[in-house]
């Protein structure tokens, strides 16, 4: 686990820890304690990812094309 706050990490830092929590948890050699607190962690981590994916997927559908499928621009979209 880093110390890097999960509301600051990128996508792929976010899924990468997740990963290992995932790994960590899986095994079972860690205590009550720690697989509490790994899970609450993961649980952090997983809404992390959840939200960046949406905001991509807000990004993406934001883009314009033209009537040939071409992107023209980008459309303003609420909250980004």
């Amino acid at each position: 686990m880093t110390d890097t706050p999960v509301s600051e990490m990128s996508f792929e830092q976010a899924m990468k820890e997740l990963d290992s929590v995932v790994d960590r948890l899986e095994r079972g050699d860690v205590s009550l304690n720690e697989s509490i607190a790994l899970y609450e962690r993961g649980a952090a981590l997983k809404k992390r990812c959840e939200d960046e994916l949406k905001r991509a997927e807000e990004k993406v559908a934001a883009i314009t094309l033209d009537g040939d499928g071409n992107p023209t621009g980008t459309t303003p979209v609420d909250g980004l």
